[in-house]
């Protein structure tokens, strides 16, 4: 199956979720008419799928949806932000949970009309009880700033902790970063430490590479380096860019071996591929240069016999995260 392809099914896995968390009785009715239409998106006809939830976007809220998705993603069309919030309006009133939320995210930004931070606050809470539980971390997020709704820090992590208690990975990265950045008054890198573990173990690469800065740089406990390097490596395994540049640079600062005085061979390996990876993967600009720079001091201490084996698990690497090896840059 295709990264796209999965993609498109964990869409569509949100669509029945959104409709499964709301309280709408005529959902068997809104989803059944519109089976051609899944099957054709589930398979990616977008020409055959858009014209099928077109037929019914005047009166079905889960047509609504999806058609503000083929608008949000591009799908079979040029992405258009302003007509995905559009459709996303039709349906977050005609009851669609996720929709709700998305017309919370359109009027927070202004996208499809001015920015409307008291109705963003208003369907986010909507769409929170009808069990879009990010939606209580959105909401927590106003709450936090004092944008649409009053400043309440306290009420912001009571919001996102319901969520974060059920386990959700998303939840607990947006409370950890409450309690790193919030208002002053609420900040405890303590307990971010503890909750950014928490979607750590998940194996949400976000909070794996956050997590792995944090042990680094001694952010809630003692710097623990080398805790810092496996959890930045777990999170460039998963293709989490950001995560491929510190990866290398804790390899190449690894401690010497104590008899040689030099790094240790499968050391300076790793420092080699998540270097030579990033600056394949990095778009030009500063980061960019960096890896390169540490992709140069790494060349001057590995072997050029080492590069060929080394290239071929960057490839790898690349494409069973997604990343086509041949449209990669070269590395220098």
């Amino acid at each position: 199956m295709t990264v796209h392809a999965k993609r498109r099914l964990a869409i569509l896995g949100s669509i029945l979720l959104g409709l499964l968390s709301g309280a709408a009785n005529a959902v068997p009715d809104l989803a059944g008419e519109l089976r051609d239409a899944q099957a054709a998106l589930a398979v990616g006809d977008y020409a055959k799928a858009y014209q099928a939830y077109l037929t019914h976007g005047d009166d079905n809220p889960l047509a609504q949806f999806s058609l503000g998705l083929f608008f949000q993603f591009g799908w079979g069309r040029p992405g258009d932000p302003v007509e995905a919030c559009r459709w996303q309006e039709k349906a977050a009133q005609g009851g669609i949970p996720a929709a709700q939320q998305l017309l919370a995210d359109c009027l927070r930004r202004g996208v499809h009309r001015p920015v409307d931070l008291a109705g963003a606050a208003h369907w986010y809470e909507q769409a929170a009880l009808s069990g879009i539980l990010t939606a209580s971390c959105s909401l927590a997020e106003l709450y936090m700033a004092g944008e649409g709704v009053p400043k309440d820090p306290q009420r912001a992590l009571e919001l996102c902790r319901q969520p974060a208690e059920r386990g959700l990975p998303a939840a607990q990265l947006r409370l950890a970063g409450f309690y790193l950045d919030g208002d002053v008054a609420v900040r405890d890198p303590v307990l971010a430490l503890r909750w950014i573990q928490a979607a750590a173990q998940a194996n949400n690469a976000e909070a794996q590479f956050r997590l792995g800065l944090m042990l680094r740089d001694g952010v809630g406990q003692p710097a623990d380096p080398r805790s810092a390097r496996y959890w930045l490596e777990t999170s460039a395994s998963q293709g989490w860019l950001p995560a491929y540049l510190p990866t290398a640079e804790l390899y190449l600062n690894a401690p010497a071996d104590p008899g040689s005085g030099l790094l240790p061979a499968a050391d300076l390996a790793k420092a080699y591929l998540w270097s030579a990876a990033a600056a394949r993967r990095l778009a030009p600009g500063p980061a960019a240069e960096q890896a390169k720079a540490l992709l140069a001091k790494v060349g001057v201490l590995m072997p050029d016999t080492w590069r060929p084996d080394l290239d071929r698990q960057i490839d790898r690497h690349l494409a069973q995260t997604g990343v086509t090896p041949a449209a990669a840059a070269p590395a220098p």
